[in-house]
């Protein structure tokens, strides 16, 4: 009886520890799988996810890549995970891979996104840029007085939030401020029926304006703002294309933090008059000013989280000295680089910067690297990074790998930069974007 006791717990340990060596390998092939890849079209990248599971590959579109030189079949293709696994991509455009552990339990998805391998000129020259939204933002909420000496928030009142986007208001779409006011001003107090959006939800609400005590006009209540602009730089312009990325991050509201959706925009030539050296708590800032009397550079197309989108006009000319290869996330390293601005005048210098940190995350953002701007002529200028170089494109081993996006306040000789690969996602959009346009 002791003896059969003694082998039950013997085979409960060691299913127990098979439960968990399945259960830590799953975990570790799990996170060794990224959930996101970007390639370039035409080269092959080798891969080294050192798990043990065997694993069956199913793809939606076997058409742009191979595995381990061979075609993605329909039922898949069964590889094991601890040898090496090449990636060779044969045309522009985007696969999801389904991985399952044996062919048979659900592991991840990853999705791999292909775009054109080629040079990109690096820019570095600030820019003056205009922006007219899609749409009016609420950037705030009011009362109005009555006549009776009571107050009134219809806005509020019908569910209106700071941050909202206003699309329509009875039907007609709104252009600008000035719609939205006749559309008040018409109303005689009327209900108004407006459509707007929060975050991705649309929505509907009826609102009754309300007649002001001071001034006889009619008023809903609220704080509104339908464009907006500023000074910036061009990361990188593709002279194929004639498309272009800037800035590395988005333009967002300074009120409300709302990313500002495009209806239309301009790039403007911009001179840097002077600058306002950063300081620890304190950031710095190019000030710079529009050149009105010359026509615009070219036109804004999307802002996005990882920057600002368009098309240049075709007379803007780049030096074809600074025509770089693209660098993938894969591919930057901890150590020297350096960086294109603008910093007096139009004049592009380039300084040095050392990489701090690389983060292997796979999901877009503008934190993808940690920098510290070493170059001493910089440090007397501007003290390090400050507002307006955002988008100052990022050299390391002779290529083009990202764009400065943030500067840290208590320490503005460090910052954060962008992967090159995440803003021309984006890029490789405009065409679509330019014909629907």
């Amino acid at each position: 009886m002791h003896y059969i006791k003694s082998n039950k717990k013997k085979l409960f340990v060691l299913l127990f520890v098979c439960f968990c060596v399945i259960t830590l390998s799953y975990l570790q092939a799990f996170s060794v799988i990224p959930e996101k890849l970007i390639l370039l079209e035409g080269e092959e990248y080798i891969y080294n996810f050192k798990s043990f599971y065997f694993v069956n590959i199913k793809a939606d579109n076997r058409a742009v890549l191979k595995l381990n030189n061979a075609d993605i079949k329909v039922q898949g293709n069964y590889l094991e995970l601890i040898s090496p696994l090449s990636f060779k991509t044969q045309k522009r455009g985007s696969v999801k891979l389904n991985f399952k552990a044996f062919g048979v339990i659900p592991l991840k998805t990853m999705q791999v996104d292909i775009i054109p391998s080629k040079k990109l000129a690096a820019c570095g020259n600030t820019i003056g840029v205009k922006i007219r939204m899609d749409g009016i933002l609420v950037i705030g909420l009011s009362e109005v007085d009555k006549a009776d000496g009571s107050k009134s928030a219809p806005a509020k009142d019908g569910g209106i939030k700071t941050g909202d986007i206003i699309y329509e208001v009875n039907n007609k779409k709104m252009l600008c401020i000035k719609d939205l006011i006749n559309q008040i001003d018409n109303s005689k107090g009327d209900k108004l029926t407006i459509k707007f959006k929060r975050g991705n939800e649309l929505m509907t609400t009826t609102i009754n304006p309300i007649e002001g005590v001071n001034d006889k006009k009619y008023h809903i209540g609220l704080w509104v703002r339908d464009s907006t602009a500023g000074i910036g730089t061009m990361t990188f312009y593709d002279p194929e294309t004639h498309g272009f990325g800037a800035l590395g991050h988005g333009i967002t509201d300074a009120d409300t933090g709302t990313l500002m959706p495009v209806n239309s925009g301009e790039v403007m030539e911009s001179n840097i008059i002077s600058v306002r050296k950063g300081e620890q708590g304190t950031p710095g800032e190019l000030k710079g000013i529009f050149m009105e009397n010359k026509p615009p550079m070219g036109k804004i197309f999307a802002n996005a989280e990882c920057g600002i989108y368009g098309q240049m006009f075709e007379d803007f000319h780049v030096d074809k000295n600074r025509l770089y290869p693209i660098g993938l996330r894969g591919q930057v390293k901890v150590g020297p680089a350096t960086i294109l601005s603008n910093i007096e005048g139009n004049k592009i210098e380039e300084f040095n910067i050392m990489i701090e940190k690389v983060s292997r995350q796979s999901f877009s953002g503008p934190k993808g690297m940690v920098i510290r701007v070493t170059d001493k002529k910089l440090l007397n200028s501007t003290g390090g990074i400050v507002q307006g170089m955002s988008g100052s494109p990022i050299i390391q081993n002779g290529k083009l790998i990202g764009a400065v996006t943030h500067v840290l306040v208590n320490d503005p000789t460090r910052g954060y930069g962008i992967f090159v690969e995440w803003m021309l996602k984006n890029i490789s959009e405009m065409p679509a974007k330019r014909e629907a346009g």
